[in-house]
């Protein structure tokens, strides 16, 4: 029998319970997620072979943050910067996937040991941002590096031979030219006041920062603590990681419970102890297809070029789309029926006219069957933007860089060289225009007329199929070269909306009623085959050729070091650009000489 005093001994109990409860339900639960290194775009291809070793993606970190919305196991996120270098595109994607965690009453904290441009911006998107005591913070703005080698090329007996189609255009004035042209000095003082003014606008307004202030952070802000940034506004505290704990618990006022690595997915790794398992992995070829209603993003990501996409490039890095790689995928997207939509993410300088006419094509099949929307990264240019008119709807970033409508082509002569290095060339040539792509000759004027008429009639094309999908815009003010950022691209009806891949896959779905649905990246998984190839990195070559082009690798390697990753990377776009004309002496390629600290 349960007597009164039992009774009170029992609710005391519950009571004590729920109170041990309340105290649980009031420790503050904080998901922390880790960003290192380069953000890829899109997932490798070798990404099932590879497991948590595969490089992250862009998608998997913003639906990483998105998910905090929601779940109610977290009660906040810290978000930690180890050495990241997102580009600014990226910046405000993973912007927007925090301002929606923010937006469901949840903080989300950030913290970097040492504070840039890049972890300044994405640190204005938190509650509360932190830097390592002892810390160094460096924004000093944008600064630009332009090189001109004309005047090199002359001094070792090589003859730039280039024409453009558009005023505007500058792709070939680092080769050409040993200053820039007006056109170029306005279309790039153009660019670069819209960047400069967007990045000041978004830590100003998000900092609450006047315009005075903001000077004065400026003018302070080289090599300053991060005591220093604090008091400047930029920064919300500076605390020893070790201590980052407390720190934690004193902002949030509660005890902090941290869920390491939050929603990472642990992926499979290769298991090479095991010979059956190794067995069954050579003989598996990856599944890639939809098992329920799909929105499917295809990449166009690196230069664009002819036949198969490749991830690296003669020069080491760089990756690049193959038009029938594209093409390939574009058709298996046709033909699935589940697949109810397409976001065509872009992020490509451009590269080959005829391989951008022939994606282009494809996605106009794929769009007779099902919407084609197309969401820019951090460029969309020349016949990156060719691709993207290709598409019903076009979303890019505030940073987003679209545009450069014109088309460059020539060839180096390289005869003066010749002469100085006293190698005697002979040319034997059969039919008319045979010695178009010699080497030590300069264009005749039968063969510049020649190319000039071929350069129009792409450029031509390129037009006319911007104003098949831009029916509304105005060439007079957006082609000949010229780039543009989101904002004034959305205003000279270049693009629909200023928004992020996110947004235009949630837009996509609500216009096809989708409730519940799946997202699939395209071009697919490859299998071990093509793993195996990829390793090799044409280290098995014919006999009598140098093996693995280790020699190339290691002066790539040594440029880099010489020049900063920066720059090598601005040249060797730019060189890669060249080599593509070896074989096609027409592109729709965008300047990629600048270098940008």
């Amino acid at each position: 029998m349960l007597t009164r005093r039992t009774a009170r001994t029992t609710i005391g109990a519950l009571a004590a319970l729920a109170g041990l409860a309340s105290a649980a339900a009031a420790e503050t639960r904080l998901g922390w997620i880790e960003i290192s290194g380069a953000i890829a775009e899109q997932p490798s291809p070798f990404a099932w072979l590879l497991g948590p070793e595969a490089p992250t993606t862009l998608r998997t970190l913003t639906e990483r943050i998105r998910g905090a919305a929601d779940d109610d196991a977290v009660d906040g996120l810290v978000i930690r910067f180890k050495d990241a270098a997102p580009n600014l595109a990226q910046i405000e994607e993973l912007g927007e996937a925090i301002g929606e965690v923010r937006a469901a009453g949840k903080d989300v904290v950030f913290f970097a040991e040492n504070y840039g441009g890049a972890e300044l911006m994405a640190g204005v998107h938190a509650d509360h941002s932190i830097i390592q005591s002892g810390g160094a913070v460096m924004w000093t703005g944008i600064h630009a590096e332009e090189m001109y080698l004309a005047d090199m090329l002359s001094w070792i007996g090589v003859e730039p031979q280039f024409l453009q189609v558009g005023d505007y255009k500058g792709a070939s004035e680092m080769w050409a030219r040993s200053e820039p042209s007006q056109y170029w000095d306005q279309n790039i003082d153009g660019l670069l006041d819209a960047l400069w003014d967007h990045q000041r606008e978004m830590i100003g307004d998000h900092r609450d920062l006047s315009e005075k202030e903001l000077d004065k952070a400026l003018e302070e802000l080289w090599l300053a603590g991060g005591d220093q940034a604090v008091e400047l506004g930029l920064i919300d505290a500076a605390v020893d990681f070790a201590e980052i704990e407390t720190h934690l618990a004193d902002h949030f006022d509660d005890k902090i419970k941290v869920l390491s690595d939050y929603a990472e997915e642990s992926g499979s790794e290769l298991d090479f102890s095991n010979p059956f398992a190794m067995l069954n992995i050579l003989s598996t070829t990856p599944k890639h297809s939809p098992k329920r209603d799909t929105i499917a993003i295809m990449h166009i990501n690196g230069a664009i070029v002819d036949g198969d996409s490749a991830p690296a490039s003669p020069f080491g890095g760089g990756a690049s789309v193959g038009s029938r790689t594209a093409r390939n995928a574009l058709e298996a997207i046709r033909g699935e029926d589940l697949i109810k939509g397409v976001v065509v993410r872009i992020d490509s300088p451009g590269g080959s006219a005829i391989a951008s006419e022939v994606i282009w094509q494809g996605l106009r099949r794929v769009a007779e069957e099902k919407p084609v929307w197309v969401s820019v990264g951090s460029m969309a240019a020349s016949g990156g933007y060719y691709i993207a008119v290709g598409g019903d709807r076009i979303y890019a970033n505030d940073a987003s860089i679209v545009g450069s409508i014109g088309v460059v082509g020539g060839k180096f002569s390289l005869g003066g060289m010749y002469d100085k290095l006293k190698i005697r060339v002979t040319e034997r040539s059969r039919g008319p225009i045979a010695g178009v792509f010699s080497s030590a000759s300069t264009w005749t004027s039968a063969e510049r007329e020649l190319v000039g008429r071929r350069m129009a009639e792409t450029y031509e094309l390129f037009t006319e199929r911007v104003e098949q999908g831009r029916r509304r815009i105005d060439l007079d003010k957006v082609a000949e070269g010229r780039l543009f950022t989101g904002d004034d691209a959305k205003r000279l009806r270049m693009i629909d909306e200023v928004g992020t891949l996110e947004e235009a896959i949630t837009d996509l779905a609500s216009e096809l009623e989708l409730r519940r649905f799946d997202v699939m990246e395209y071009p697919g998984p490859q299998g071990f085959e093509d793993f195996f190839g990829s390793i090799l990195g044409g280290a098995v070559q014919a006999p009598g050729v140098a093996a693995g082009g280790s020699m190339t690798q290691e002066l790539a390697a040594m440029a880099e070091q010489l020049m900063g990753t920066s720059a090598w990377n601005s040249l060797r776009d730019s060189a890669n650009a060249l080599w593509q004309m070896r074989h096609e002496p027409v592109l729709l390629t965008s300047p990629r000489v600048l270098i940008i600290r």
